[in-house]
Order: structure tokens, then C-alpha cells, then sequence
């Protein structure tokens, strides 16, 4: 049986990609202001997000329902400029933690793929 990739990339690697994203995102002139707030509420719920994605538990929509990614970020002006900064502090933060080349390319793909489509402006 094939392993999901919650399982190939390991619940304390997927965690470490989101704490250093969210390091990047303090000191980001363009994406900081879109979080007014609590930064470590948004950490969890991406966290809770990417787990389920990649086919662990459950969790984030059990607490939170449908994940609806484009309803939840109408609100936030992501355009060029803000997918780019959002890509470079993702980018940053998975180079900074070991992954085979398969389970990188994966995540990379559904960053930026979801990077664009939450595009708004």
C-alpha cells in the first residue's frame, strides 16, 4: 500500500516548513499586514490544513469545516506582488528543511498552484 504524503514527509518536517513560513511572514512587509492579530492561530490552522491535505487526520475540517480556500482569503488583497512574497517565504522555509526530492516537488506544485488560484486582484 502507498503511503500518503502526510506519512512521507513526517508530522515534525510539515510542522517545521510552517513555523519557518510564518518566521518569514513576521518580517514581511507585503504579507504581515494580512495577518492583523493572532499569527500562531493562523500557523495551527495552516498546519491542521497541509496534515489533512497531504492524508493525515482529519482535524482541520472537523473543527473548521469545508476548507472553502477561496471564501476564507476574499477578504485579503492577494495579488502578484502578495503571491510572490507569500512563494518566496514558503520557498525559504521548505530549503531550510530535508525532504526527498519526490514529496518537495509535490508540496512545491500545490503551493504555487494555490498560490495563483487564491489570486484575487
Amino acid at each position: 500500500m502507498e503511503r500518503t504524503y502526510y506519512e512521507r514527509i513526517g508530522k515534525e518536517k510539515l510542522r517545521r516548513i510552517i513555523e519557518l513560513f510564518y518566521e518569514g511572514v513576521r518580517t514581511d512587509e507585503v504579507l504581515l499586514p494580512m495577518y492583523p492579530g493572532d499569527l500562531e492561530a493562523a500557523e495551527l490552522r495552516l498546519f491542521l490544513f497541509m496534515v489533512q491535505y497531504l492524508g493525515g487526520p482529519a482535524t482541520y475540517s472537523e473543527k473548521r469545516g469545508h476548507p472553502r480556500l477561496r471564501m476564507r482569503h476574499v477578504t485579503f488583497p492577494i495579488d502578484e506582488n502578495a503571491k510572490e512574497h507569500w512563494l518566496k517565504c514558503m520557498k525559504a522555509a521548505m530549503d531550510q528543511v530535508e525532504l526527498d526530492e519526490e514529496p518537495r516537488n509535490f508540496l512545491w506544485s500545490y503551493f504555487t498552484y494555490t498560490a495563483n488560484f487564491l489570486k484575487n486582484r
